[in-house]
């Protein structure tokens, strides 16, 4: 277990939970806001998706990624900003044609989904390191689109989080490295307990850490109800955690949370057990950051 602790919030995510919890931000303004709370209660990274504010549904629109990156950067809160890179992958065959998308699927090009990325220069972005049966739908981003995201992240300077939802895309991952398309030290996130990825558990968490190069961080967090057992399990473990309302509604059975209370709970758990959250400014050492623009 380390002294200190990256602690990451995702704020929104993508997925139908709106409707769900009055508490998802929704509006570039709502998500700012929620992220500027957050790092108050200690968060020390900002997991950035939008919303179309009108239908509270998915957005890729890169002028609403850029009102929320400035009014947090305008707000002067001290948060590392890390922007999804992963949306437009959602693929959902049609009943009439299987080889073509039905309601639901919502695709990308890498360069469309770089785009928030290049125009904004965030200090970190995801990169989802391959395609996956997720629930009922399925994730795509193949081997060749990953290359080529990966290479305009790389030219922007910023730094990707490699976010692996199974085992063979940590194998994967890997490749980029060993291919010269990740620089410095890389960032792993575990993403567990997603229909039908790797499994939330201890088991699973050392085996992908044991899977990692040497000079790796990582992070892990599972979803639902395994939200603060995950984060626990991987900081025990010598991970980071993130936490947030993209991956988890409640704080207790029945009681729905604010990103700031998911944040406040991780971090009182954290300190009973010796150890705090790291500041941006000491991740930033840390993982080796480039300075936002």
């Amino acid at each position: 277990m380390q002294k200190k602790v990256i602690v990451t919030c995702a704020l929104t995510g993508a997925g139908d939970t709106t409707k769900k919890s009055p508490y998802v931000p929704i509006t570039p303004e709502e998500i700012a806001q929620s992220a500027i709370d957050a790092a108050k209660a200690g968060a020390t990274i900002a997991h950035i998706h939008v919303r179309d504010p009108q239908t509270g549904g998915i957005s890729h629109d890169p002028a609403l990624f850029q009102e929320v990156v400035e009014r947090i950067r305008e707000s002067e809160t001290d948060v590392i900003l890390n922007l999804t890179s992963g949306g437009g992958g959602d693929w959902i065959p049609s009943e009439n044609d299987p080889t073509a998308g039905g309601p639901g699927s919502d695709m990308q090009t890498p360069e469309e989904r770089h785009e928030p990325i290049a125009r904004l220069l965030p200090e970190l972005c995801t990169l989802d390191c391959g395609s996956l049966n997720f629930g009922d739908q399925l994730y795509i981003s193949t081997t060749d689109w990953l290359r080529q995201q990966a290479r305009l992240i790389q030219q922007s300077g910023v730094k990707p989080e490699l976010e692996c939802f199974d085992t063979g895309q940590l194998r994967f991952a890997q490749q980029l490295i060993d291919e010269g398309l990740i620089d410095g030290d890389p960032m792993f996130q575990f993403c567990l307990g997603i229909p039908w990825g790797a499994a939330a558990d201890a088991e699973t968490i050392i085996y992908m850490r044991d899977k990692l190069p040497k000079n790796a961080h990582w992070s892990a967090f599972g979803i639902g109800r395994m939200q603060m057992p995950m984060a626990i399990q991987s900081m025990l473990l010598g991970g980071h955690v993130r936490v947030g309302l993209e991956d988890n509604l409640y704080l207790d059975k029945g009681v729905l949370a604010t990103n700031a209370q998911l944040v406040d709970r991780a971090v009182s758990i954290m300190t009973g057990l010796g150890t705090e959250p790291m500041t941006p400014a000491e991740a930033r050492t840390h993982l080796g950051l480039r300075k936002a623009e």
